[in-house]
């Protein structure tokens, strides 16, 4: 019986913390050091990654928001919509910055966690990284708009300029739905098939997943021993923490004040769903039921339900964008870097355009979190560290973004003048 990735990822983590204490750095085999394996495993599986984001990213967004402007009720329903989701995951990711920046788990004792993560934090490294990153950083808050439009869409693709490519594939798919309905329906299909792809070619990497947590975890331990837990488990607990926060506090408070509904019958209704999201750690896995929940047990009508919750489970990824913040700036911290207000302003605003390019399905945000590295300017060796609590993230973040579906169809509906079953 094959395992699920989750445990073969679990396996391969407690494998790799054995095998880097028992190695060190020193230890080899036909005069290759384990060190050295472990470092080209995983440095080939972050090549990996690296290589399906520009299409992964474009395909997905513009397969998006072609949908959305094809549809007959993107009128005021689909303004709500949109509204609604940008408002929600803008908050969840406002949140995540917020406790990042109290509990600062890239920093031991006020100093960065780089050694003991393993960063390679040396002198001249360190001095490279914070001028790429204060290159990339802006004297005030129009160079990070001015960054929204290259001049060279194939450049910036090319250069790694994602928030550029970003907005480019924002503004094509929805100029595709303005074209005569040929000439579209080519387009669409062309990059829905792009996008069908790209999804094969994600899974087929993350299949390899499990080989490249080892030679990450195992190269990080065999350098620092335990030393690179510690951090790691403060940044785990600010997810967790943060993913509560947003789930428990920020949702409810919208429900009872927007939507006038009872927030404790619906997260009763809901816990199916919720558990669904969990354990697939798929969003697009789960949508039959949140459909089917949402509608029947909550009372949403199926208008309002066949547009809003396809739709959320396309562009509104509260829990991945929250994520994708509170990962870049761990990383960031790591590294010592002491990012001002513009900086962390971009990490925000990246990452609520990303989550909208985020497929549906497990560890697709690691693609959209190495997207933030890129803009902001830190390397992604960092990324490596993110896989060793990913899954488990993985699957509380998709449970956080389905119940945010699921809120926003319960939320336009009683705009929309719907009682629903759990109405106050």
């Amino acid at each position: 019986m094959k395992l699920a990735l989750h445990w073969q990822i679990l396996i391969a983590i407690i494998a790799a913390i054995i095998a880097g204490i028992i190695t060190g750095t020193d230890t080899s085999i036909l005069g290759i050091s384990f060190y050295a394996i472990y470092a080209f495993v995983g440095t080939l599986f972050l090549n990996a990654l690296k290589m399906i984001i520009v299409p992964l990213v474009m395909s997905s967004i513009i397969t998006g928001i072609s949908g959305i402007g094809n549809s007959e009720n993107l009128g005021r329903l689909g303004g709500k919509t949109i509204l609604f989701y940008a408002t929600t995951s803008l908050l969840a990711i406002l949140v995540g910055l917020v406790l990042v920046n109290i509990t600062t788990p890239g920093l031991i004792d006020g100093q960065a966690a780089g050694d003991q993560l393993n960063l390679g934090t040396d002198a001249n490294e360190l001095a490279m990284v914070v001028e790429k990153v204060e290159g990339k950083g802006a004297s005030d808050i129009s160079d990070v708009f001015l960054r929204l439009v290259p001049t060279n869409v194939v450049a910036a693709a090319a250069g790694g300029q994602m928030l550029g490519l970003i907005f480019f594939s924002l503004l094509f798919g929805f100029f595709i739905t303005r074209i005569d309905k040929d000439k579209s329906d080519v387009l669409k299909n062309f990059w829905q098939a792009v996008f069908d792809t790209m999804m094969h070619i994600t899974m087929w990497v993350m299949k390899f997943a499990p080989l490249g947590v080892f030679g990450l975890v195992a190269k990080t331990v065999a350098a620092t021993g335990f030393a690179a837990f510690s951090p790691l488990l403060i940044f785990f607990v600010t997810v967790v923490a943060a993913l509560g926060i947003h789930a428990f506090i920020t949702l409810p408070i919208l429900l009872r004040v927007l939507g006038r509904v009872r927030p404790g019958t619906f997260f009763k209704q809901m816990s199916p769903v919720m558990l669904t999201a969990f354990s697939t750690a798929s969003s697009s896995a789960t949508l039959p039921v949140t459909l089917e929940t949402v509608e029947k047990d909550i009372g949403v009508s199926n208008k309002t339900t066949s547009f809003v919750l396809p739709l959320g489970a396309t562009i509104n990824m509260d829990g991945t964008a929250l994520y994708e913040c509170v990962a870049a700036m761990f990383i960031a911290q790591a590294y010592g870097l002491d990012l001002t207000i513009v900086q962390q302003f971009t990490i925000v605003l990246v990452a609520l355009l990303t989550s909208i390019g985020v497929a549906g399905i497990p560890a697709a945000s690691l693609v959209a979190i190495t997207v933030i590295l890129g803009v902001i300017g830190l390397p992604l060796e960092g990324l490596g560290l993110l896989l060793v609590t990913d899954r488990i993230l993985d699957m509380m973040r998709t449970a956080v973004n389905v119940t945010s579906d699921s809120a926003g169809a319960v939320i336009i509906a009683r705009s929309e003048g719907e009682q629903t079953n759990i109405a106050s």
